[in-house]
């Protein structure tokens, strides 16, 4: 297992900490996973373990108390902990979007104030663009902050917030129609706020509440919620870089850095798949040998194995892309379409391998097959991948006639 998805070119310090990650996972992630899982039980101790590591710090600069470590050694963390249990890397994962907006388009104050107690874990971030009523168009957004003296007051229902009850800082997109020109295009006239809350659920602070948690299929543990603003009154000082109108351009940034952690997620579940599939086809015997021996597996096991490097190497080109300071969105949005299909395809390769038992709660790899599904919508379906994809492709290979 050991010579799948390896990453050549690590300093030693990327080593050691993904050693001590894996090391982290393979002890503390991975024997009580499923069990929290089936119980829907946030992973407190895991999530402690998490911040005694530092890594809910591991990019935020190390002038604000963070390891000030690049995306690649963030996307190679987030595969080892998704390896072990997907839900996990969920929690960090929105953390570290709001860290990276605070740190590429926060003002002086916003970073000062924030990045210091995100780094120790002390404040957890959340993100929320999306709604009830809105799917892949952004544009559609309803929910409204109007201005009032120093204050703007925010309104409407967002939807779908990972870490909505645990967080105590939710990056909120919204339109602010009313400081822009009539006709301003929709994208041009959104402002990214940055909310500050009690965790829990209810009413976190006058004009916000925060529902109980959403029952799913599967990513289970994470707290997934809605975010209701009635009347929510919210400093001018806490716009996103203290000018509005920038909201989409701030959080699209931001989602291409979770675009390179959705595929990281992919890659970790998948090589966790693949871990259980090889294990079980050399433990299962069929017509007097271990279903390993038969063609047919060995042709599925050769499969799985060559989608998890595939999967594991654009990730991997996604993240040091961005890290390079260029353009990622091509490269972001193909390592995710790949990494979730090739996710899924893997899981349920693995799954066919354990047969009935596949079925059973017992086993393991029937969280993995509810969890897998979650990662084709997960910061942008398929279809909006491959539209990203067409699109910087034409750019790239204009035809000049």
């Amino acid at each position: 297992m050991a010579r799948l998805a390896q990453t050549a070119g690590l300093t030693d310090i990327q080593q050691e900490i993904l050693s001590t990650v894996r090391d982290f996972v393979d002890k503390e992630i991975i024997p009580v996973a499923t069990e929290l899982e089936h119980r829907d039980e946030y992973p407190q101790q895991i999530v402690d373990g998490l911040k005694e590591l530092g890594l809910f710090g591991l990019m935020i600069p190390e002038e604000y108390g963070g390891l000030g470590e690049s995306l690649l050694t963030y996307a190679l963390c987030v595969e080892e902990i998704a390896r072990g249990w997907m839900s996990v890397s969920g929690i960090i994962n929105t953390h570290f979007i709001v860290a990276y907006m605070l740190k590429q388009h926060g003002t002086q104050e916003q970073k000062d104030h924030f990045l210091p107690r995100m780094a120790a874990g002390d404040i957890r971030g959340a993100f929320s663009m999306s709604e009830p009523g809105l799917g892949s168009d952004v544009s559609a957004i309803t929910s409204k902050a109007v201005k009032d003296g120093e204050e703007y007051v925010l309104n409407g229902q967002k939807m779908w917030l990972t870490n909505g009850g645990t967080s105590s800082l939710v990056a909120v997109l919204v339109r602010s129609d009313e400081e822009h020109p009539e006709g301003t295009a929709p994208h041009k006239s959104m402002t990214t706020f940055l909310v500050e809350k009690e965790p829990g659920f209810g009413e976190v602070r006058p004009g916000l509440t925060i529902p109980g948690k959403i029952d799913k299929m599967g990513y289970k543990g994470v707290d997934t919620t809605e975010l209701i603003m009635d009347g929510l009154r919210i400093p001018a000082d806490r716009v996103l870089g203290g000018v509005t109108g920038r909201g989409f351009y701030q959080m699209m940034d931001g989602v291409e850095v979770g675009r390179v952690n959705v595929a990281a997620r992919g890659c970790g579940v998948a090589q966790r798949a693949f871990e259980l599939g090889v294990r079980y086809a050399q433990q299962r015997h069929t017509f007097g040998k271990a279903i390993a021996q038969h063609q047919a597996i060995q042709f599925k096991l050769a499969e799985m194995a060559t989608k998890v490097e595939a999967a594991h190497a654009m990730m991997v080109n996604a993240a040091r892309k961005k890290d390079s300071g260029e353009r990622n969105d091509l490269e972001a949005g193909m390592a995710k379409y790949l990494a979730s299909e090739y996710c899924k395809e893997v899981v349920e390769d693995a799954f066919r391998i354990h047969g009935g038992y596949g079925f059973s709660k017992e086993y393991e790899i029937e969280r993995l097959y509810r969890e897998a599904p979650m990662l084709l919508i997960g910061e942008g379906t398929a279809e909006i991948q491959k539209m990203i994809i067409g699109r910087r492709l034409l750019e790239e290979y204009r035809f000049q006639g």
